[in-house]
């Protein structure tokens, strides 16, 4: 039997969270032919709430702000499972875009959005493995510490 992107959650430790509402006038996912588009997901802290701070300040370690993107990457997930209505349906993530809301001089954006890249490979395996951009901005949404958003390359049908 082949292990499955919820074999491997499960092995994890992980389940995915409720999809949180959308902050504005869009969607968590849009499908474009073959790929979903989905919306910028923050992390959330260890109570579920929304994680803020700028990282490399006294509020956000970049430990923390890897955690959080992490859980930005369970919320992407999610959002992909409540549109496919399987995660096996992923054939690649084709492209990853992580935005860091971090102090002037900041250097570790990379090993934060590492969070979520490692999530992505760990649950999906190769199809998981992906191009990306992690890049620092000076504020986000909702005093956000990170936000991720992906594009995914997926089958037409299930794979159960």
């Amino acid at each position: 039997m082949t292990e499955t992107p919820y074999d491997r959650l499960e092995a994890l430790g992980l389940t995915l969270p409720p999809i949180r509402a959308a902050a504005g006038a869009y969607v968590p996912a849009r499908r474009a032919g073959a790929l979903l588009f989905l919306s910028g997901r923050g992390g959330s802290g260890p109570d579920g709430t929304v994680a803020t701070g700028q990282v490399g300040s006294d509020a956000v370690t970049p430990e923390e702000a890897h955690e959080h993107a992490r859980s930005a990457g369970l919320q992407l997930l999610a959002a992909a499972h409540a549109e496919l209505g399987d995660l096996g349906r992923i054939e690649a993530v084709v492209k990853l875009l992580g935005m860091v809301n971090a102090v002037p001089g900041f250097k570790g954006h990379p090993g934060v959005i590492d969070g979520c890249s490692t999530l992505f490979a760990d649950v999906l395996g190769p199809a998981g493995v992906h191009a990306r951009s992690a890049v620092g901005v000076a504020s986000l949404p909702h005093d956000m510490s990170v936000e991720i958003e992906a594009i995914l390359l997926v089958s037409p049908q299930s794979s159960k």
